[in-house]
């Protein structure tokens, strides 16, 4: 068997990586000319991390990544909604990893390479259509100025090429834009001083109003580290389209943060100067697109953003597309067709992946904080347990947790 993959993001990465531990052939095509270290940071939940322990990646990981130790829950005005230990810390067999995205991608690409060999990438190739028979699939490659550069043939083709998939764009050609909900989210990375254990992980503020911190790797020296930020605010109804469209590389506009940034308070660090101290951040308008009613054409299909785009909530974008990756390589290295398999991996990934897409719209775990932003928007005096149960608060947390497939085992309330 062989396998066209499209798209050399983490998805496809580690789908090559998959399907060569299971000894099956593939190929894998980048429209770009190079597989670039491209984002800032994003955490990998244990449910995903287990999976790229077992391709041997691990040291690497912990090398480029900080092991989360921590995670809090606060309201736009710093006060505490949730704690919880992650990771190893609560009781997954695993770490979860908080890490430069560039790092993770360059991880995965360094083992494709060194196990699959570099010829098995080829960059440059822009995916302009595929044509499938009895007999396998042929996929036809173009470069930027719109010359044929490759046919590919193999016996599937696996479409993870990001939310505008030109695999899914065929399969769905009706479909449209993604769609923005009016957010837009600005990120950065700066060398600066460890707050709380150095390995903690902030989040203030509710879905249309929130700010995110946390260390993803070493600093340049033992009192600093390279530590991620986030800023989420809706600025928009989303009933246009974003006022610029989406682009992981689209650097953002200082003056149009600054006013946002200074709607949270977070006691734990100073969020406002590690802003200020970014020389350059970037900006993204949040977006997604609705579940599909299926991810499998005959001998192609789709594995990661290409088939289910997520708002970035929950620490799951990168962590699902690991795990179809999974699903996928089992699948197809016991099947006795391949079209069975891509039928048995839809079947068991689409409808997990849709209801994760539906909750994060929703605010996902981090739906707690607008659980008690609601009911006390001014803040609040005392334990916040009177303003929300434990019980109920736990509810959101453990219930997102459970549904995204990452429940820890053993949980101490906190």
């Amino acid at each position: 068997m062989k396998a066209i993959i499209v798209g050399g993001g983490i998805g496809g990465l580690t789908t090559a990586l998959m399907l060569r531990a299971r000894g099956i052939d593939c190929e894998l095509y980048e429209q770009a000319d190079t597989i670039k270290e491209l984002g800032v940071g994003i955490n990998t939940l244990p449910h995903a991390i287990r999976e790229l322990a077992g391709l041997g990646l691990l040291d690497k990981l912990d090398a480029a990544a900080i092991r989360t130790f921590e995670l809090f829950y606060l309201t736009r005005h710093g006060q505490q909604v949730w704690h919880e230990k992650r990771g190893l810390d609560a009781g997954h067999e695993v770490p979860q990893f908080s890490v430069h995205r560039g790092r993770l991608q360059g991880v995965i690409h360094q083992a494709v390479v060194e196990r699959l060999g570099p010829e098995s990438i080829r960059t440059s190739c822009r995916l302009g259509s595929f044509t499938q028979d009895e007999g396998g699939v042929s996929a036809f490659f173009f470069d930027r100025n719109g010359a044929h550069v490759h046919t590919a043939r193999g016996d599937i083709l696996i479409g993870a090429d990001g939310i505008h998939s030109r695999v899914r764009d065929t399969l769905f050609p009706e479909e449209g834009p993604p769609l923005w909900n009016g957010l837009m989210l600005w990120r950065g990375a700066r060398d600066w001083p460890v707050f709380l254990s150095g390995k903690s992980m902030i989040i203030a503020g509710g879905l249309n109003a929130k700010a995110v911190v946390y260390p993803i790797a070493e600093g340049t020296s033992p009192a600093t580290r390279l530590t991620n930020w986030a800023v989420l605010v809706k600025i928009g109804d989303g009933s246009a389209p974003p006022p610029r469209r989406e682009d992981w590389s689209r650097l953002g506009n200082r003056d149009e943060l600054m006013p946002h940034v200074a709607g949270f308070s977070i006691p734990q660090v100073d969020f406002a100067g590690l802003i200020r101290a970014t020389p350059e951040f970037w900006e993204y308008p949040c977006c997604d697109r609705d579940p599909l009613p299926y991810w499998t054409s005959g001998r192609v299909t789709l594995l990661g953003d290409a088939a289910h785009p997520m708002y970035p909530v929950g620490s799951n974008g990168a962590s699902q597309a690991i795990l179809d990756a999974r699903c996928l390589a089992d699948l197809l290295a016991r099947a006795e067709h391949p079209r069975q398999a891509l039928a048995a991996y839809e079947k068991q990934r689409l409808p997990m992946t849709s209801d994760i897409v539906a909750s994060n719209r929703r605010g996902g775990p981090e739906g707690v904080i607008d659980a008690v932003e609601q009911l006390a928007p001014q803040g609040f005096s005392g334990d916040v347990d009177g303003v929300l149960p434990y019980e109920q608060r736990e509810a959101i947390v453990r219930g997102y947790a459970a549904k995204a497939g990452f429940a820890a085992r053993v949980v101490a309330r906190s």
